[in-house]
C-alpha cells in the first residue's frame, strides 16, 4: 500500500526528484527485459568470449529434471528451482513492483499538483497507491486451478497483512522518532527539539483530523470480523456466505471513504467556519463585558436582559430602534480575534447573519438581546476542569476561551486555511508527464505481479519457509520502501502540521488496504471458491489495527515511548502468526 501525500509543496519537491531517477529506472527495466528475453532457466548457457577462443567458463551444470520442472512465466520470463535463483528473482521483480509503486506515486501527485484535491486527491490517489497491492493478490489467485490458488493466496494475505502491520508499527514508529520535538502542555513544540531522547517530554502532536483518519480505519476492520465469524462459531456451513457478506460490505465501506475523501475539503472549511464563529462570540462578549453598566449575568446564571438593552441604547447612535452594518462595525472595531486571521467586516457579518433573524438587514433591540442571551448561554455551557462558572462572567468567558483555544488547537486552523491559487507553468506537459507516468507503473504492475508471486512461492518450496512469511516481510517493502522514506523525512520537518498529515496518510493508507485490497481478496475467494483459513492472519490485523486505532483516535500527543510499543508490535505480530499457525494448529 503506497502512500499518497497531498501537500502541494512536498508534491512540487518531489516532481523536481522524479526527473533525476526516472532515466535510471528506464535504463534498468530495459536493461531487466533484455536479460529476461535471453535468460533461461537456472543456467547461462552462452560463452562469455568469442568462438576463436571457445572457452565456456561460466557455463553452470545442467539438471534435466529441474529444467522441466521450471515454468517461465509468460514463456520467456526466466524461472528457477534453486534458493538463490529465485532470491535474485524476488529482488529483481520486488524492485520492478518498487518502480512501479514509485511511478505510480509521482503521477498521482504531478496530477493533484494541477487538479488539487478532491476527485483526485480523495479517490484516485489512494486506489493509485493501492494498485500495486491490489495487483499482487488478484495474481496471487487467479494462477492455475483452485488447488493452486489456494496454496499461492497465502502469498496475496501475507502482503495484505504485512503492509498494515509495517504501516502501523515500524513506519509508524520511526516516524515519531525522527519527527520528535518537545513536548508542552500536551502539544509538542514546532522545530524545538532540546530534550533528546526524553520517553515522556519529546514526541509529536497531530491535529483532530488525524483522530479522524485513526477511528475510520479501525471501522474499516468490520469486513475481516463478518468473514471471522463462522471460525469463531466453529461453522462451516456459512463461510461461503460469510464472504459474500463481507465483499458486499468491504466495497460499501470503499465508496464510503472515496466519497469522505472528496468531501473532506468542505467539512474541514465547515469547521473552520465554526471555529471562526467562536473566537467572534468571545471577542463581542468579551468586549459588552467591558463596556456594560452590569453584570451579564443574574445570580442565577441567566441572562440579565435589561442589562443586555441598556447596551443596545449605548450601541443604537441614532435611537431609531435598529442596528445597522455600520453601527455594528463601530462597535467591534479594535475587539482583538486571538489566534485567528478574521478582519471586522467578516466579524460584523457573522454577527447580523446570527443576530438579524428577520433578515432585514436591521437588528432591532428583540433581535439583539435574544442573540446576545444566545451567545452567553452557549458560552456558559463550556466544559472546563473549573466546572460550573455560575453568573461569574469573567469566570465562565475565560473557560469558554479555554475551549475555543483547545479547539482551535486541534483543528489546527493555521494549516487548513484557504490557499492561494498558484499558476502551474507547463501545465499541459505536467500532465503529459503524469499520464505517462501512471500508464508505466500500471503496466509495470500488471506485468511483474505474476512472475514476482510465482517466484515467492517457488522460493517457499525451496527453503520450506512457508510464503507467508516471505511475501509478510518482503512484498511490503517493495510496494511501501519509496513512500515510506518519503514519509519519514516529511515526519522529520519537526512539525506539528506535517506530523499530522505524515500521520494521517499512513492510517489513510491502512484503511485503503483494509478495504480495496480485501475486496480483491474476498472476490477471489468467493469468485473461485477458496477456502478462507486466515484466522491468526486476521487477529494479527485486527490487534494492530484496533491497537494503534484506538490509541490515535483518543489523543493527539504521542511521547517518544509510543514509538518504542509501535515498533515492537512487528515482532510480535510475525511471532504470533507462527505460534497460533505452527504451535496451535490455527486455521
Amino acid at each position: 500500500m503506497s502512500l499518497s501525500f497531498t501537500s502541494r509543496s512536498r508534491s512540487r519537491s518531489r516532481s523536481r526528484s522524479t526527473s533525476n531517477h526516472t532515466l535510471f529506472r528506464f535504463l534498468f527495466i530495459a536493461i531487466a527485459a533484455l536479460l529476461c528475453t535471453h535468460a533461461h532457466a537456472r543456467f547461462l548457457s552462452h560463452d562469455l568470449v568469442s568462438d576463436a577462443f571457445n572457452f565456456n567458463v561460466l557455463r553452470l551444470p545442467t539438471d534435466p529434471v529441474a529444467e522441466s520442472a521450471c515454468e517461465q512465466t509468460y514463456g520467456f520470463l526466466p524461472c528457477t528451482t534453486t534458493v538463490l535463483g529465485n532470491l535474485f528473482l524476488i529482488i529483481v521483480y520486488g524492485f520492478l513492483m518498487y518502480t512501479a509503486a514509485t511511478f505510480l506515486s509521482n503521477g498521482s501527485e504531478l496530477l493533484l499538483e494541477i487538479l488539487g484535491p478532491g476527485i483526485v486527491g480523495g479517490l484516485f490517489l489512494p486506489i493509485l497507491g493501492a494498485l500495486p497491492d491490489a495487483m499482487l493478490i488478484l495474481v496471487s489467485g487467479l494462477s492455475g486451478s483452485a488447488e493452486v490458488a489456494q496454496s499461492q493466496v497465502a502469498v496475496g494475505m501475507g502482503l495484505l497483512a504485512g503492509s498494515t502491520v509495517l504501516l502501523l508499527t515500524i513506519i509508524w514508529g520511526t516516524c515519531v522518532i525522527v519527527g520528535k520535538c518537545d513536548i508542552e502542555d500536551s502539544i509538542a513544540l514546532d522545530s524545538t527539539d532540546t530534550r533528546g531522547f526524553s520517553l515522556s517530554g519529546s514526541g509529536v502532536s497531530t491535529d483532530i483530523w488525524t483522530s479522524y483518519a485513526a477511528r475510520i480505519m479501525v471501522i474499516s476492520v468490520v469486513p475481516f470480523l463478518i468473514v471471522q465469524l463462522p471460525q469463531m462459531l466453529n461453522s462451516t456451513s456459512g463461510r461461503h456466505l460469510a464472504v459474500l457478506i463481507g465483499l458486499v460490505i468491504s466495497v460499501c465501506l470503499l465508496i464510503s471513504y472515496c466519497l469522505y475523501q472528496i468531501f473532506q475539503p468542505w467539512i474541514q472549511k465547515r469547521k473552520l467556519e465554526y471555529i471562526k464563529h467562536k473566537h467572534v462570540i468571545l471577542g463581542l462578549l468579551r468586549h459588552l463585558k467591558m463596556r456594560s453598566l452590569g453584570r451579564l449575568l443574574k445570580d442565577n446564571g441567566e441572562p440579565n436582559t435589561e442589562v443586555i438593552k441598556k447596551l443596545f441604547a449605548t450601541i443604537d447612535e441614532n435611537k431609531d430602534g435598529h442596528l445597522t452594518h455600520g453601527e455594528m462595525t463601530a462597535l467591534v472595531v479594535g475587539i482583538q480575534f486571538e489566534e485567528i486571521d478574521l478582519d471586522h467586516n467578516d466579524a460584523v457579518t457573522r454577527i447580523m447573519a446570527d443576530f438579524d433573524t428577520s433578515r432585514n438587514q436591521l437588528i432591532d433591540e428583540a433581535e439583539f438581546v435574544n442573540g446576545v442571551s444566545r451567545w452567553l448561554q452557549g458560552a456558559r455551557r463550556s466544559k472546563v476542569q473549573g466546572g460550573d462558572a455560575g453568573a461569574h462572567t469573567v469566570k465562565f468567558l475565560s473557560d469558554f476561551h479555554t475551549e475555543t483555544k483547545r479547539e482551535h488547537d486541534l483543528l489546527d486552523v493555521g494549516g487548513q486555511g484557504d490557499e492561494e491559487t498558484e499558476v502551474i507553468e507547463n501545465a499541459r506537459w505536467i500532465s503529459i508527464k503524469a499520464g505517462l507516468l501512471l500508464l508505466l507503473g500500471a503496466l509495470i504492475a500488471a506485468a511483474f505481479a505474476d512472475p514476482l508471486v510465482g517466484a515467492v512461492n517457488d522460493f517457499s518450496d525451496a527453503t520450506s519457509i512457508p510464503a507467508f512469511f516471505i511475501s509478510f516481510i518482503f512484498l511490503p517493502l517493495a510496494t511501501n520502501s519509496s513512500e515510506a522514506v518519503s514519509a519519514i523525512i516529511f515526519a522529520s520537518r519537526d512539525k506539528r502540521q506535517t506530523a499530522s498529515l505524515t500521520f494521517s496518510e499512513i492510517y489513510g493508507a491502512v484503511t485503503m488496504n483494509n478495504v480495496l485490497c480485501l475486496s480483491v481478496f474476498l472476490a477471489l475467494v468467493y469468485v473461485r471458491g477458496l477456502t478462507w483459513d486466515f484466522s491468526s492472519e486476521v487477529l494479527v490485523i485486527l490487534i494492530v489495527c484496533v491497537v494503534m486505532g484506538a490509541f490515535a483516535s483518543f489523543r493527539t500527543v504521542f511521547p517518544l515511548w509510543t514509538s518504542i510499543l509501535a515498533i515492537l508490535l512487528y515482532p510480535f505480530s510475525l511471532a504470533l502468526v507462527y505460534v497460533l499457525d505452527y504451535v496451535f494448529g490455527w486455521s
